[in-house]
């Protein structure tokens, strides 16, 4: 990026309202995954038993009612896994450490909204760890409402959540466009009467974003 917007996108009276993973950042790379499995002592013949239980604590540590602690150690209860605290630190690190490689194609269509003038929200199923980065990262200025899922109990896609981000903001259903990577919440926002996108890729939102903004 050269520091300019090079199409900024204006769309008065909006709010475009991102999710995090997958849509501004990439998915964990598979060299990513693989270290973490190296770190947590995980056999590879024990790799699918991790990923399950990595998999099914996750909600409740995004919902903000499983501590990190807590979390980590569901999935060696699972493995057969003995970790230290400090080594619980070293496997926490490598696993956040995964989440936040930034898709440059939506950092630049973030961008153009900003230079548009458009207002934006972010709207994460995240853990509380994962507070900071979203508000005081590189692109946590763009945002004027960060909602992360743990800070207020409850996660995509139950209305509530949804209601909470436009109370935030102080709009309606029908200022508000909401971004995420997962068909159901965006029907779950679109089932209050939000604007939805599934993103699949930087271009497609583009895309989609001018249509409106036309």
């Amino acid at each position: 990026m050269n520091g300019t917007a090079s199409n900024p996108i204006h769309l008065p009276g909006r709010v475009v309202v991102f999710d995090y993973g997958e849509v501004i950042s990439f998915s964990p790379t598979p060299e990513n995954r693989r270290d973490l499995l190296e770190v947590a002592g995980i056999d590879p013949t024990n790799a699918e038993v991790f990923w399950e239980a990595y998999e099914a604590g996750r909600q409740a540590l995004d919902q903000g009612t499983l501590s990190i602690a807590d979390y980590w150690a569901g999935i060696a209860a699972a493995t057969g896994a003995s970790w230290s605290p400090a080594e619980v630190h070293s496997i926490w690190a490598i696993d956040f450490v995964g989440w936040l490689s930034v898709n440059p194609g939506t950092a630049a269509v973030l961008e153009d909204l900003a230079a548009g003038g458009t207002r934006l929200a972010l709207l994460s199923n995240a853990g509380r760890d994962f507070s900071s980065y979203f508000r005081n990262g590189s692109f946590g200025p763009l945002f004027e409402t960060v909602v992360v899922s743990a800070e207020v109990l409850v996660v995509k896609p139950d209305a509530a959540i949804y209601r909470h981000t436009l109370d935030t903001l102080g709009i309606t259903p029908a200022e508000m466009v909401f971004i995420d990577n997962k068909a159901e919440n965006v029907a779950g926002a679109e089932a209050l009467g939000i604007t939805g996108h599934v993103f699949t890729s930087a271009d497609g939102l583009r895309s989609f974003l001018e249509e409106l903004a036309a």
